[in-house]
């Protein structure tokens, strides 16, 4: 894994180079539920141990640094909740389960992954257009 990750950051500082800001999800206290595994596999707890997010995100660092690129993190809260069309939030929207994200506006369908991903980039964007805290929460009524 560590290869992959080195390779994986090389590729991207490469790609997009100098004054590029690399926008991450904050992963600061995320874990997996050890008690879905099996006991008997013995692999998958070790890979959970040793997982290697923050590792590619040690390597994305340096390097980014290195090529007069930054890497930022982002809170995650709701940007698999956020539409990515209509900017709406809506818990109800996202099948944890089927990894699913769908939203009745212009019939946005897509993996809840990606969704989250499509809005932390969305994040890096408000950043690098000034808002130096960006961040989403459901929308307050008076």
């Amino acid at each position: 894994m560590s290869d992959v990750n080195h390779q994986i950051s090389k590729t991207l500082v490469k790609q997009y180079g100098e004054g590029t800001l690399f926008a991450l999800e904050d992963l600061t206290g995320v874990s997996f539920a050890e008690e879905t595994l099996s006991k008997r596999n013995t692999k998958g707890r070790k890979d959970l141990k040793t997982w290697s997010f923050f590792q590619l995100e040690q390597h994305l660092t340096y390097k980014a640094h290195a090529a007069g690129s930054e890497v930022m993190k982002f809170d995650a809260a709701y940007t698999s909740q956020r539409c990515p069309k209509c900017g709406r939030i809506r818990k109800e929207n996202r099948r944890h389960m089927q990894h699913e994200y769908a939203c009745d506006c212009y019939g946005y369908r897509s993996n809840d992954d990606r969704v989250g991903a499509m809005n932390i980039q969305v994040l890096g964007t408000l950043y690098i257009s000034g808002d130096t805290n960006p961040r989403f929460g459901p929308r307050k009524t008076n």
